[in-house]
């Protein structure tokens, strides 16, 4: 039997199936779209100026550079490992937004005894800035990161935790001497040998500049400070990076993909020459810088993404004369911040997961997956809990470490891969032939066109043409959003941090710190970093170690920041302002559903309204249906709503919209009326009758929402 089977099996054949040519399954699609255009019905349109076709073949990988190259060889598309993750998986480095050692040092050791294989530790704003808790920071205190004042701050946070066993990712922002200079006398307090160090304590004052339009000093002697940092660890710890490129900035602006890439690969650029100017050669630099990319919710657009930024690098560092070596990328994924929301907050769990799965896809050699929380502020037990899992079950459930480059020779991704690539470089050509990122950042090119795709963003959001679930498309209209951290919050933080360094300079050594801060201030350049942890171990705090390195500097660099935002702040406060409105008056506002005829005509456009204006926190009345306006207008006066939505058919409507408009205007001028739908022949009617807006797929949501809150 089993015989006869596989013998069949044998001479089952395809030949009688014709393959049919792309131009004959073109016309066989535009019959079927019975005259609507093929361009405008089956090609995408995309934020990086990309056309996706509606299927890819095997021509598509035609001319391809990379599309003969194997993982762990250059151009790197496929990965800097021939064995991708089965030699190594990729680096379980959560972010902790704890803002004291304390807090962030109990979530560290239950989350590395519970998956996670590295620190990420995340300095606070005033940390990025060189400041101490008692400058005037305002709430900049524990702000999106770790308060570090003092080597027994950093004693306390990373208590327990071996450096030489444990990779330390120290996002440093502008300055990375000063915290570099505590670490390091941790370890010699420990005393634990500095090369055995391993992670990257990364500076990215371009990044902080294009975030914030500031950095403390010159940018000249930000560049300083970069390269004597990156001698010192060049000689005393050669495993550690010590330069840090993150897209995150222009992501978190709104960027297309292409944009974040390019504007990243313009900034390493920038960075290559700075050090190059200083000294060090492009086979010293590039090993030592780590990029950080954001994972957005655009799946196959996000994988494209990570392989064409190491296309990108090895073309860029073999431009500089690189070896193959040097043209190996360092990619650290976190999943967006900008498609995270506040309500239905659960959803997150969802977007982060995919994302973390495109970061996999595309080979990242490290990775955050934020808790569904974290865009509220600190994550609880549980949210860090499901994240971290999520590690887990991408590494351990999928058998995604046991496939090398599993994306690799889909003619889908090869072509966006090369796409992306091909628009990135684009794009760094563009801001090297400005002058290079810096004098970009100046001219304002970046944020301005950056500007322009965030606003393509909102106002896809806006008409619900881009979604954000549980926000502007299913909102459940009784769901509490995640409380974030209040400013009077955050200014006792910054109180409480600001005695507790009070009390701490009471007790340090004063004559000692005060020395080896003298000592810093004459150093030599090449003797700095030295010198600094000296003064670390001596008690020096965190902005006196940096403050005393840029004590000649006499301004600072200062430029327009790029707009950092999340794409649902406008439908959340939408939410927030009904909220308000409920706490006044003891309800939401309230529009009746003024459904005509039986359920069978009016229930489809019924329920898109209701859905359309709980987006905007309004609490629909419905009911089963009226058979006359009269009927309609008595139950809408007796709600005692202010709106009033008309539903049913475009057939019924010239007999139903003018009378019973009529009816609701004579009875209360001030309601307004809308119709759902959009009969295009009867709008203009309509609108004399006396409707005043209308609901329908395509139409300007928060527009409407925003105009209809206003008359509450």
């Amino acid at each position: 039997m089993a015989n006869e089977i596989q013998n069949k099996t044998q001479e089952i054949s395809f030949e009688e199936f014709p393959i049919p040519s792309y131009q004959e399954w073109r016309e066989t699609a535009e019959k079927a779209l019975k005259g609507a255009a093929f361009e405008k019905k089956l090609i995408t349109k995309t934020y990086e100026d990309i056309d996706l076709q509606p299927m890819y073949q095997q021509g598509a990988l035609e001319g391809l550079p990379h599309a003969d190259s194997l993982p762990g060889f250059a151009p790197y598309a496929r990965g800097t490992s021939a064995l991708g993750y089965q030699e190594k998986a990729w680096e379980v480095a959560q972010e902790l937004a704890y803002a004291t050692p304390r807090e962030f040092n109990q979530a560290l050791l239950a989350d590395l005894e519970r998956g996670q294989t590295a620190v990420n530790l995340v300095l606070d704003q005033a940390g990025l800035m060189g400041e101490d808790a008692d400058s005037d920071v305002g709430d900049d205190i524990g702000k999106e990161g770790l308060s570090i004042e003092h080597l027994k701050d950093l004693e306390e946070a990373l208590k327990g935790v071996d450096l030489t066993k444990t990779p330390l990712f120290v996002q440093a922002g502008a300055e990375g001497i000063p915290v570099a200079a505590i670490v390091f006398a941790l370890m010699k307090k420990q005393d634990k040998p500095v090369d055995q160090l391993t992670g990257c304590i990364g500076m990215d004052p371009l990044g902080t500049l294009a975030r914030d339009g500031h950095l403390p000093r010159p940018i000249d002697g930000v560049y300083d400070g970069m390269a004597r940092f990156l001698y010192w660890a060049i000689a005393n710890a050669p495993q550690l990076q010590t330069i840090s490129v993150q897209g995150h900035p222009y992501h978190d602006g709104g960027a297309s993909a292409t944009q974040e890439l390019g504007f990243a690969l313009a900034t390493a650029v920038e960075y290559l020459r700075q050090m190059q100017l200083r000294g060090p050669g492009i086979d010293e630099v590039a090993p030592r810088i780590r990029f950080s990319f954001s994972l957005g919710s655009n799946f196959f657009m996000e994988i494209a993404k990570i392989r064409a930024a190491r296309i990108a690098w090895a073309k860029i560092v073999k431009a500089f004369g690189g070896n193959e070596e040097s043209q190996k990328m360092s990619i650290h994924g976190r999943t967006s911040s900008w498609n995270k929301t506040l309500y239905d907050p659960h959803v997150n769990m969802l977007r982060a997961t995919t994302e973390a799965f495109s970061g996999v896809i595309g080979g990242v050699d490290g990775m955050h997956i934020g808790p569904y929380d974290e865009v509220a502020g600190a994550p609880t037990d549980f949210s860090r809990r499901v994240a971290r899992n999520a590690h887990t079950i991408l590494r351990e459930e999928t058998n995604l470490t046991a496939t090398v480059d599993p994306a690799g020779g889909s003619w889908y991704v090869e072509f966006l891969t090369d796409a992306v690539a091909k628009k990135a470089w684009a794009i760094l050509q563009d801001i090297e032939k400005a002058g290079g990122i810096f004098k970009a950042l100046e001219k304002g090119i970046p944020q301005q066109e950056i500007s322009e795709v965030a606003d393509k963003r909102a106002s896809d959001a806006a008409k619900r043409k881009a979604i954000f679930v549980g926000t502007n498309m299913y909102a459940n209209i009784d769901d509490n959003p995640l409380k974030t951290i209040s400013r009077d919050d955050a200014l006792a933080l910054q109180a409480q941090r600001a005695k507790e360094l009070a009390e701490y300079r009471k007790v340090r050594d004063a004559n000692a710190c005060k020395a080896a801060l003298d000592k810093l201030e004459e150093a030599e350049p090449a003797g700095v970093m030295g010198v600094a942890i000296q003064a670390a171990s001596a008690g020096a705090t965190l902005g006196e170690i940096g403050k005393t390195i840029a004590a000649e500097d006499t301004f600072d660099t200062v430029m327009k920041p790029i707009r950092i935002h999340r794409g649902a702040e406008t439908y959340e406060a939408l939410r927030q302002m009904a909220k308000a409105h409920a706490d006044k008056n003891g309800s939401p506002p309230i529009v009746f559903s003024a459904n005509m005829g039986p359920i069978p005509q009016h229930k489809a456009r019924a329920d898109f309204s209701r859905g359309f204006l709980e987006v905007g926190g309004f609490h629909v009345i419905g009911n089963d249906g009226f058979t006359t306006v009269e009927d309609a207008a008595q139950a809408a006066q007796d709600s005692g709503a202010g709106i009033v939505v008309i539903c049913s058919t475009d057939k019924t409507y010239p007999d139903l919209v003018p009378p019973l408009t009529k009816l609701l205007k004579d009875d209360n001028p001030k309601i307004t009326v809308l119709l759902a739908g959009y009969p295009k022949d009867h709008v203009d009617a309509f609108k004399v009758a006396g409707v005043d807006d209308f609901i329908f797929m395509g139409g300007n949501c928060l527009g409407l929402m925003q105009k209809l809150q206003k008359t509450f």
